[in-house]
């Protein structure tokens, strides 16, 4: 960590809209010891197109995101595409519901308004990894794609789709090769880290996570394999019973049948292919000393 201080240019502050209307008193707090501090100039955007413009327009000001794990998310994303993040550092006042600030946890930003808001104006800077794909969109901590029982469904169905179900019940497909695999409910996902096969379609796949680590080497690749595969498929054990295949990896791709995905907070998808690049110390974030 490098040392900071109340940055020259000032505070530029800006309250996800999210964080506004859920928890009104925490980003009050925010506002007074941030305003105390420094000179601060307070943004309440209305809309995420706000929110963007206002982060543009942010000149020589240090930005400092009250809100949530997808506030962050989406401010990195939007330094990043604009080539940006090498500006200078982050700063987060997590704001929200517990469930939505893990990420903000894992990075080592208290929880705690008032001690974030302290952190902002007298702690240390932070070099952090980036995972970005070729759509540019950013990963900060953990990506996963996750079994297919456990990827929500789009809420409230229409009649149409409701029919669509009830036809794909009664005419259910005949499994390749004649007769039930045993392998439904897995996905059919070609991984490969840095050019290595971890796992192919003819194997299914449980789950895949890609990590960045704090060591500041490469990424850390996770695949999670079902029973049932074709001998000499895949890594681990023998055929009939799943395995985990662990990697590090600076690139990961992932292809094959359509795939929903987990970055930080947010679910993406469905995509056919995906790679992962990772960015080694692409950004910085100012956490306590």
């Amino acid at each position: 960590m490098s040392h900071a201080g109340a940055p020259v240019g000032g505070l530029l502050v800006l309250v996800d809209p999210v964080a506004r209307r859920l928890d009104g008193e925490s980003v009050r707090i925010a506002k007074d010891v941030l305003s105390a501090g420094a000179a601060a100039k307070i943004c309440l955007p209305d809309s995420q197109e706000e929110f963007a413009r206002a982060l543009a327009r942010r000149g020589h000001r240090q930005p400092v995101i009250v809100g949530d794990d997808r506030a962050l998310v989406r401010a990195v994303g939007l330094l990043y595409r604009e080539r940006a993040l090498g500006e200078g550092a982050l700063a987060l006042v997590p704001v929200g519901p517990v469930g939505s600030l893990g990420l903000a946890g894992s990075l080592g930003v208290p929880l705690s308004a008032v001690s974030a808001a302290r952190a902002v104006l007298d702690g240390a800077v932070r070099t952090c990894d980036l995972l970005v794909d070729e759509s540019d969109g950013v990963v900060l901590g953990a990506l996963r794609i996750p079994p297919v029982r456990g990827i929500p469904r789009p809420a409230g169905p229409s009649v149409w789709s409701a029919y669509r179900s009830l036809v794909r019940t009664l005419v259910r497909p005949v499994a390749a090769g004649g007769g039930a695999s045993g392998n439904e409910g897995y996905h059919r996902l070609r991984v490969e880290a840095d050019g290595v096969l971890l796992a192919d379609v003819d194997q299914p796949v449980e789950d895949v996570s890609v990590r960045t680590c704090d060591d500041g080497g490469p990424a850390e690749v996770v695949v999670r394999t079902g029973g049932g595969g074709p001998a000499g498929s895949g890594s681990g054990s023998g055929s009939g019973s799943g395995s985990t295949v662990t990697a590090r990896a600076m690139t990961v791709t992932v292809s094959g049948a359509d795939f929903r995905y987990r970055a930080d907070a947010a679910m993406t998808g469905p995509v056919r292919r995906r790679t992962w690049t990772l960015r080694p110390g692409a950004w910085t974030l100012t956490l306590p000393r």
